[in-house]
């Protein structure tokens, strides 16, 4: 069942989505060679509990940390580890969220280590593009399948891989609502978008085949080439007036 969020409820959730934005962007400032993926996470969820909120992703489903921080290959769902130690030409996905007075937000970002590869920055540039496509068509009256054909086509036209198995999402006073969001399709498929839904729009791109396996951790989604991939995300509203980026520090009072 699809959750409509109201105006006020919309406005609500623009507090967890600023925190959740603020905390990724200042987990991006500290990542350089010889960090270890589990100071990121710990860094996280020191932040996110200062501000008297609640790490969104801690226990869910089990899963352990306040972040899942992937590494090149590693899709999504990376475990932080201390043993996980950055180191330049790399690439990292953060994805993470806080909760506030009952609200989820939502958001992922890639971030480079030191210089990368050509070829790999252009993985991580068009990922973003591809959001922003899927992001532009959140308006009432698409349809599900104007996001993902938005995604897929920069995504592919670029010559990159689009994950099938894994998706966007609803959100609101839980992680995961309907619908899935898939990250490809055809316009005009799928729901039809209505103001007051609240969507995880979320690329999941890879430099080379699409295909991917979890990892015997059970969480950890790696691509099957070993070839590097990106994961960008920002939580949107579909309103009357256009979409909505609720994780943005723009809400900052």
């Amino acid at each position: 069942m699809i959750i409509l969020k109201n105006p006020e409820e919309i406005e609500e959730m623009k507090k967890c989505g600023e925190l959740s934005a603020r905390v990724l962007r200042m987990a991006g400032e500290i990542i350089k060679p010889g960090i270890s993926t589990f100071d990121i996470d710990e860094f996280i969820e020191r932040i996110i509990r200062m501000n008297g909120a609640t790490p969104s992703f801690k226990g869910l489903y089990g899963f352990p940390a306040c972040a899942c921080i992937s590494v090149n290959e590693e899709v999504v769902h990376g475990i932080p580890s201390k043993t996980k130690i950055l180191q330049e030409g790399d690439i990292v996905s953060i994805d993470t969220g806080a909760t506030v007075d009952g609200w989820v937000g939502d958001n992922a970002w890639t971030f480079a280590v030191g210089e990368i590869a050509p070829r790999t920055k252009e993985l991580l540039e068009v990922t973003e593009a591809s959001m922003w496509a899927g992001i532009e068509q959140a308006v009432p009256g698409n349809h599900l399948g104007d996001i993902g054909h938005a995604v897929q086509k920069v995504a592919e036209d670029a010559g990159f891989g689009v994950l099938r198995e894994y998706t966007g999402h609803g959100v609101g006073r839980v992680m995961h609502e309907d619908p899935n969001v898939f990250n490809y399709g055809k316009k005009g498929h799928g729901v039809k978008l209505q103001a007051g839904m609240v969507l995880a729009i979320e690329p999941m791109i890879t430099q080379g085949s699409y295909k991917v396996k979890t990892m015997p951790d059970r969480w950890t989604v790696v691509t099957l080439d070993k070839k590097p991939a990106a994961h960008f995300e920002r939580t949107i509203a579909i309103t009357n007036d256009g979409p909505i980026v609720l994780t943005s520090e723009e809400w900052a009072k």
